[in-house]
């Protein structure tokens, strides 16, 4: 299966050189494409530097449409699989042959690393809010999902089409929770992440709580009209 890894970068300089080494280390069958997205950092000269496989956004586009980069590019280079691999060195790469595994084992369509299976618990905010999105998700669509919070994900050659088309899919739980009311097969494996290895999140309490009531209100309301 020739799979690539999407590393969407928003100022990462203190990770994305550590993580991309990681990632050619442990899946050296794997290809990668950062996706540079307007950083004001030293994000792109270190990708310059050091050669990296990469794209430039002239702006910061959101992750949105550093993904669909990720995946227009998929798209035009025949690739069989693509995987959402953050840039701060959370997401272990050692998962991503189980979950190319499952793809094609189980005709999925999404493959989910979820926390949850591996036995970790999400705690704060961010767990309460994981579990009431999952719940959202089971009582709109049917489906079963353990981690819909996880942003390491892999997605199959009808759904690489899909988001490299398509202007409004995000790579968030509201988009997984509408491809599943529309047939797409999800499923998910067992992976355990790290903390951020560097930089400095976004996701503090205000943004946390921001983010779960949009998904949250996405998911009851607004999908049903994308």
């Amino acid at each position: 299966m020739k799979v690539l890894a999407i590393i969407p970068a928003y100022n990462e300089e203190a990770c994305i050189a550590q993580t991309v080494s990681s990632l050619v280390e442990a899946c050296p069958d794997v290809d990668y494409l950062v996706v540079n997205d307007g950083s004001t950092d030293g994000t792109g000269s270190i990708c310059d530097e050091l050669a990296l496989n990469h794209v430039d956004l002239p702006i910061n586009c959101g992750l949105a449409a550093g993904f669909q980069t990720g995946m227009k590019y998929a798209l035009r280079h025949g690739y069989d699989a693509a995987v959402q691999f953050d840039a701060d060195g959370q997401h272990l790469p050692a998962y991503i042959p189980a979950m190319a595994q499952a793809l094609a084992d189980e005709n999925a369509d999404v493959v989910i690393a979820s926390r949850v299976l591996a036995g970790e618990h999400i705690g704060g905010a961010r767990g309460m809010g994981s579990k009431l999105i999952a719940g959202l998700i089971r009582l709109t669509t049917g489906a079963r999902i353990s981690d819909p919070t996880s942003g390491m994900r892999m997605y199959g050659t009808r759904m690489i089409e899909l988001f490299a088309h398509d202007f409004d899919l995000t790579p968030e739980p509201d988009t997984v929770a509408m491809l599943a009311r529309r047939g797409a097969k999800v499923v998910e494996v067992p992976a355990h992440m790290q903390e951020r290895q560097g930089g400095q999140s976004y996701l503090d309490l205000p943004n946390v709580v921001r983010y779960m009531t949009r998904t949250c209100c996405s998911i009851l309301m607004f999908q049903w009209f994308r």
